[in-house]
């Protein structure tokens, strides 16, 4: 089982790679932006989906069976990548719209928001540092469970990335009304491309 000293560890460490800006981050804001709230909530389960696998690859030691699959993983990283250009292609040229506050959302775009952040957590080379780099360094994973992993690493891990991501969430809905110029939503899309296209960059060459 974890001690004190390394949950409070492993949850600071855990606050402070989830308020560091990225492209999870600001795909979240212009996807709140743009869909609202719910839209916003269904991209943060994606991208707390994607943290907890790459938690329970660190936990259980699967980055070592990279080692022996490594084309499999090579062809995960460059269509991780891929996506991402491909979501930083849309945000580019995306058509600004009139922003109506109390529209409902579609189906189809609650999915696509999830995906999205799932994908965009996966192949995010911020997340992948943390949890396979510095994550061994905050707490001791040989001396981690599946019960302290399921008990206490998990929770950690949704409600730190759900506090976080909600709080840009609301903060995103609230200034909507500023964006309601064209000028201003392709500004802030435009600013999200450059940041897909970044991590996608620095996915590859890493």
């Amino acid at each position: 089982m974890l001690d004190l000293t390394q949950i409070l560890a492993f949850s600071v460490a855990m606050g402070i790679g989830a308020a560091i800006p990225g492209p999870g981050m600001a795909a979240l804001i212009a996807r709140s932006v743009s869909g609202g709230t719910l839209s916003g909530f269904c991209l943060l389960g994606g991208l707390v989906l994607g943290d907890l696998i790459y938690l329970s690859f660190a936990v259980f030691g699967l980055a070592m069976i990279a080692e022996y699959f490594n084309p499999l993983f090579q062809l995960v990283r460059w269509g991780a990548a891929l996506y991402l250009c491909y979501l930083a292609w849309q945000f580019w040229f995306a058509n600004p719209q009139v922003i109506v506050v109390g529209k409902p959302a579609k189906k189809e775009e609650l999915l696509s928001a999830a995906i999205s952040g799932l994908t965009i957590t996966l192949g995010n080379p911020k997340t992948i540092a943390f949890y396979l780099g510095l994550l061994p360094v905050v707490i001791n994973l040989e001396t981690v469970s599946l019960q302290s992993w399921a008990l206490m690493l998990v929770p950690i891990t949704i409600l730190v990335h759900l506090g976080v991501g909600t709080l840009c969430i609301f903060a995103a809905v609230r200034i909507r009304h500023l964006l309601s110029s064209r000028r201003a939503q392709q500004q802030l899309f435009r600013g999200v491309a450059a940041i897909m296209i970044a991590a996608a960059v620095a996915m590859l060459v890493r």
